[in-house]
Protein backbone atom coordinates (compact mmCIF):
# COMPACT_ATOMS: atom_id res chain seq x y z
CA UNK A 1 0.00 0.00 0.00
CA UNK A 2 1.40 3.40 -1.00
CA UNK A 3 1.71 6.50 1.13
CA UNK A 4 -1.31 8.20 -0.42
CA UNK A 5 -3.51 5.20 0.35
CA UNK A 6 -2.15 4.86 3.89
CA UNK A 7 -2.80 8.54 4.54
CA UNK A 8 -6.30 8.32 3.06
CA UNK A 9 -7.11 5.34 5.30
CA UNK A 10 -6.12 7.23 8.45
CA UNK A 11 -8.03 10.33 7.38
CA UNK A 12 -11.08 8.14 6.73
CA UNK A 13 -10.75 6.66 10.24
CA UNK A 14 -10.55 10.17 11.70
CA UNK A 15 -13.54 11.35 9.67
CA UNK A 16 -15.64 8.33 10.69
CA UNK A 17 -14.75 8.79 14.36
CA UNK A 18 -15.59 12.48 14.17
CA UNK A 19 -18.94 11.77 12.51
CA UNK A 20 -19.78 9.23 15.21
CA UNK A 21 -18.90 11.81 17.88
CA UNK A 22 -20.95 14.53 16.19
CA UNK A 23 -17.86 16.53 15.26
CA UNK A 24 -16.49 17.85 11.98
CA UNK A 25 -13.44 16.05 10.58
CA UNK A 26 -11.45 19.28 10.49
CA UNK A 27 -11.68 19.48 14.30
CA UNK A 28 -8.95 16.81 14.59
CA UNK A 29 -5.38 17.30 13.34
CA UNK A 30 -3.27 14.35 12.22
CA UNK A 31 0.32 14.34 13.48
CA UNK A 32 2.41 11.76 11.62
CA UNK A 33 4.90 10.23 14.07
CA UNK A 34 8.02 9.71 11.98
CA UNK A 35 10.58 8.57 14.58
CA UNK A 36 13.07 5.98 13.24
CA UNK A 37 11.92 6.55 9.66
CA UNK A 38 14.10 8.40 7.12
CA UNK A 39 13.51 11.83 5.68
CA UNK A 40 12.62 10.26 2.34
CA UNK A 41 9.52 8.65 3.85
CA UNK A 42 8.54 11.96 5.44
CA UNK A 43 8.90 13.77 2.11
CA UNK A 44 6.67 11.20 0.41
CA UNK A 45 3.88 11.74 2.95
CA UNK A 46 4.42 15.50 2.74
CA UNK A 47 3.97 15.31 -1.04
CA UNK A 48 0.64 13.57 -0.37
CA UNK A 49 -0.52 16.54 1.69
CA UNK A 50 0.57 15.70 5.25
CA UNK A 51 2.21 18.81 6.79
CA UNK A 52 2.92 17.92 10.45
CA UNK A 53 5.42 15.35 11.72
CA UNK A 54 6.28 14.33 15.28
CA UNK A 55 9.72 13.26 16.41
CA UNK A 56 10.63 11.61 19.75
CA UNK A 57 14.42 11.51 19.57
CA UNK A 58 16.17 14.85 19.49
CA UNK A 59 19.37 13.99 17.63
CA UNK A 60 17.50 12.00 14.99
CA UNK A 61 15.10 14.91 14.52
CA UNK A 62 17.91 17.45 14.23
CA UNK A 63 19.59 15.27 11.62
CA UNK A 64 16.39 15.23 9.56
CA UNK A 65 15.93 18.99 9.91
CA UNK A 66 19.51 19.47 8.69
CA UNK A 67 18.96 17.07 5.79
CA UNK A 68 15.78 18.93 4.86
CA UNK A 69 17.78 22.15 4.55
CA UNK A 70 19.62 20.41 1.70
CA UNK A 71 16.28 19.73 -0.03
CA UNK A 72 14.84 23.27 -0.37
CA UNK A 73 12.27 22.12 -2.92
CA UNK A 74 10.53 20.21 -0.11
CA UNK A 75 9.77 23.48 1.62
CA UNK A 76 8.44 25.32 -1.41
CA UNK A 77 5.06 23.62 -1.22
CA UNK A 78 2.38 25.06 1.04
CA UNK A 79 2.26 24.26 3.85
CA UNK A 80 5.91 23.53 4.65
CA UNK A 81 6.88 20.65 6.93
CA UNK A 82 5.94 21.47 10.52
CA UNK A 83 8.09 19.69 13.13
CA UNK A 84 6.64 18.72 16.52
CA UNK A 85 8.89 17.47 19.31
CA UNK A 86 6.92 14.85 21.25
CA UNK A 87 9.56 12.98 23.26
CA UNK A 88 10.72 13.36 26.86
CA UNK A 89 12.74 16.55 27.38
CA UNK A 90 15.99 16.61 29.32
CA UNK A 91 16.70 20.06 30.72
CA UNK A 92 20.16 20.10 29.10
CA UNK A 93 18.58 19.53 25.65
CA UNK A 94 16.14 22.44 25.67
CA UNK A 95 18.26 24.83 23.58
CA UNK A 96 18.18 22.90 20.27
CA UNK A 97 14.47 22.20 20.80
CA UNK A 98 13.79 25.91 21.35
CA UNK A 99 15.83 26.77 18.26
CA UNK A 100 14.43 24.22 15.80
CA UNK A 101 10.82 23.31 16.55
CA UNK A 102 7.58 25.32 16.30
CA UNK A 103 5.72 22.85 18.56
CA UNK A 104 6.58 20.87 21.72
CA UNK A 105 4.09 18.32 23.12
CA UNK A 106 5.95 17.05 26.16
CA UNK A 107 6.59 19.84 28.67
CA UNK A 108 6.08 18.54 32.20
CA UNK A 109 8.35 20.65 34.43
CA UNK A 110 8.62 24.34 35.19
CA UNK A 111 12.41 24.28 34.74
CA UNK A 112 12.07 22.90 31.22
CA UNK A 113 9.40 25.45 30.31
CA UNK A 114 11.50 28.34 31.59
CA UNK A 115 14.57 27.17 29.70
CA UNK A 116 12.57 26.79 26.47
CA UNK A 117 11.28 30.34 26.86
CA UNK A 118 14.70 31.78 27.72
CA UNK A 119 16.40 29.95 24.82
CA UNK A 120 13.79 30.66 22.14
CA UNK A 121 15.53 32.82 19.50
CA UNK A 122 14.18 36.37 19.25
CA UNK A 123 13.61 36.12 15.49
CA UNK A 124 11.22 33.16 15.87
CA UNK A 125 7.57 33.36 16.98
CA UNK A 126 6.71 32.03 20.45
CA UNK A 127 7.07 28.27 20.84
CA UNK A 128 3.74 26.42 20.85
CA UNK A 129 3.64 24.29 24.01
CA UNK A 130 1.53 21.40 25.25
CA UNK A 131 1.78 20.27 28.85
CA UNK A 132 2.04 16.49 29.19
CA UNK A 133 -0.25 15.03 31.85
CA UNK A 134 0.44 11.63 33.44
CA UNK A 135 -3.12 10.32 33.50
CA UNK A 136 -2.16 6.66 34.00
CA UNK A 137 -0.25 7.19 37.24
CA UNK A 138 2.57 4.98 35.95
CA UNK A 139 6.03 5.90 37.25
CA UNK A 140 7.54 4.85 33.93
CA UNK A 141 5.62 7.55 32.05
CA UNK A 142 6.59 11.18 31.66
CA UNK A 143 4.08 13.86 32.49
CA UNK A 144 3.07 16.08 35.36
CA UNK A 145 0.61 14.80 37.95
CA UNK A 146 -2.94 15.98 37.20
CA UNK A 147 -3.13 17.91 40.48
CA UNK A 148 -0.08 19.97 39.50
CA UNK A 149 -1.18 20.79 35.95
CA UNK A 150 -2.90 24.06 36.75
CA UNK A 151 0.14 25.69 38.36
CA UNK A 152 2.41 24.71 35.47
CA UNK A 153 -0.05 25.84 32.81
CA UNK A 154 -0.60 29.20 34.47
CA UNK A 155 3.16 29.72 34.74
CA UNK A 156 3.70 28.86 31.06
CA UNK A 157 0.90 31.18 29.98
CA UNK A 158 2.88 34.12 31.36
CA UNK A 159 6.19 33.26 29.65
CA UNK A 160 6.84 35.70 26.82
CA UNK A 161 8.43 33.26 24.38
CA UNK A 162 5.94 30.42 24.86
CA UNK A 163 2.31 30.06 23.80
CA UNK A 164 0.33 27.56 25.85
CA UNK A 165 -1.74 25.66 23.28
CA UNK A 166 -3.04 22.77 25.36
CA UNK A 167 -2.42 19.37 26.90
CA UNK A 168 -1.06 15.99 25.85
CA UNK A 169 -1.33 12.56 27.44
CA UNK A 170 -0.19 8.99 26.78
CA UNK A 171 -2.62 6.65 28.53
CA UNK A 172 -1.93 3.13 29.76
CA UNK A 173 -0.89 0.50 27.24
CA UNK A 174 -3.90 -1.71 27.77
CA UNK A 175 -6.74 -3.41 25.91
CA UNK A 176 -9.11 -2.35 28.68
CA UNK A 177 -11.18 0.32 26.94
CA UNK A 178 -12.88 1.41 30.14
CA UNK A 179 -9.51 2.17 31.74
CA UNK A 180 -8.31 3.94 28.59
CA UNK A 181 -11.47 6.00 28.37
CA UNK A 182 -11.25 7.05 32.01
CA UNK A 183 -7.67 8.28 31.53
CA UNK A 184 -8.50 10.15 28.32
CA UNK A 185 -11.53 11.77 29.93
CA UNK A 186 -9.39 12.80 32.90
CA UNK A 187 -7.16 14.81 30.55
CA UNK A 188 -10.20 16.28 28.79
CA UNK A 189 -11.63 17.32 32.15
CA UNK A 190 -8.41 19.13 33.12
CA UNK A 191 -8.40 20.80 29.68
CA UNK A 192 -11.97 22.01 30.12
CA UNK A 193 -11.39 23.20 33.70
CA UNK A 194 -8.33 25.22 32.72
CA UNK A 195 -10.13 26.78 29.78
CA UNK A 196 -13.00 27.71 32.08
CA UNK A 197 -10.40 29.63 34.09
CA UNK A 198 -9.48 31.66 31.01
CA UNK A 199 -6.38 29.91 29.61
CA UNK A 200 -7.93 29.68 26.11
CA UNK A 201 -6.18 26.47 25.02
CA UNK A 202 -7.17 24.92 21.68
CA UNK A 203 -5.21 21.65 21.42
CA UNK A 204 -5.79 18.33 23.18
CA UNK A 205 -3.25 15.79 21.91
CA UNK A 206 -4.58 12.30 22.67
CA UNK A 207 -4.77 9.07 20.72
CA UNK A 208 -2.44 6.98 18.58
CA UNK A 209 -2.76 4.33 15.88
CA UNK A 210 -4.64 1.81 18.02
CA UNK A 211 -6.94 4.10 19.99
CA UNK A 212 -7.54 7.20 17.88
CA UNK A 213 -11.29 6.53 17.61
CA UNK A 214 -11.69 6.37 21.38
CA UNK A 215 -9.53 9.47 21.82
CA UNK A 216 -11.68 11.42 19.36
CA UNK A 217 -14.79 10.26 21.20
CA UNK A 218 -13.19 11.68 24.36
CA UNK A 219 -12.47 15.06 22.78
CA UNK A 220 -9.01 14.82 21.20
CA UNK A 221 -8.13 17.53 18.69
CA UNK A 222 -4.80 15.95 17.63
CA UNK A 223 -4.01 12.27 17.09
CA UNK A 224 -0.42 11.06 16.87
CA UNK A 225 -0.20 8.24 14.33
CA UNK A 226 3.00 6.36 13.53
CA UNK A 227 2.79 2.63 12.77
CA UNK A 228 -0.55 2.84 10.94
CA UNK A 229 1.10 5.26 8.50
CA UNK A 230 4.74 4.24 8.30
CA UNK A 231 4.47 0.54 9.17
CA UNK A 232 6.14 -1.45 11.93
CA UNK A 233 9.36 -0.06 13.40
CA UNK A 234 12.50 -2.13 13.55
Amino acid sequence: MGQAEQLANIKNRIAAACAKAGRTSDSVQLLAVSKTFPLGDILEFHACGQPAFGENYLQEALDKITQLADHPNAQQKAPPIEWHFIGPIQSNKTKPIAENFPWVHSVDRLKVAQRLSDQRPAHLPPLNVLVQINTSGENSKSGIEPEQAQALCVAISSMKNLTLRGLMTIPSNTDNNEKLKAELLKCKSIFDDLNAQGLNMDTLSMGMSADLELAIECGSTCVRVGSALFGARN
